[in-house]
């Protein structure tokens, strides 16, 4: 990992910690969707959100459904079901992709979009991918790294930052 690009990237999205803040308080269930690393990030989160803010936080990181959801809808898919089940418009849905090109999290935001259900984006890589060129959201989060390890810390300290 690039220490350097880390710690400018963190200081970039430090700047938008009261938004987040703001956008986070407007609800009380938050759904959080990301593959890999940013599943990862999305449990963790989803925890700490429910633990620490007394939010109906969840995230998409049960292996068993998570592989039945895949199994029954296809991989690109299979997000878009768990939100039909889970989300409605009270619901706030955090999408995050490292590169912002993951076919299965475009999708929700596609699928968050046409029912208006509010949704915050967070991307990385390519300025221009899938999620951060998408006209829809409440706020993006653009990460300007190539670095999964940068991208993926830079997520979690952002969506870690309103923690008390």
């Amino acid at each position: 990992m690039k220490f350097n690009e880390l710690y400018k990237s963190i200081k970039e999205v430090e700047k938008y910690t009261d938004i987040l803040e703001k956008v986070i308080n407007e609800y009380e269930n938050i759904i959080i969707i990301g593959n890999g690393g940013s599943n990862s990030i999305a449990s963790h989160i989803a925890q700490d959100y429910t633990k620490m803010l007394d939010k109906k936080a969840i995230s998409f990181s049960d292996s068993s459904r998570l592989t039945c959801y895949i199994n029954d809808y296809g991989r690109d898919r299979a997000y878009v079901e768990f939100l039909k089940d889970f989300a409605d418009k009270e619901t706030l849905v955090i999408l995050i992709s490292s590169s912002g090109n993951s076919m299965n999290v475009f999708n929700c935001a596609v699928y968050c979009k046409s029912l208006n259900i509010s949704m915050l984006l967070l991307s990385g890589f390519d300025k221009n991918n899938k999620l951060n060129s998408f006209d829809g959201g409440k706020f993006k989060c653009w990460v300007d790294s190539h670095d999964y390890g940068v991208v993926e810390v830079s997520h979690l300290v952002f969506l870690h930052s309103i923690l008390k």
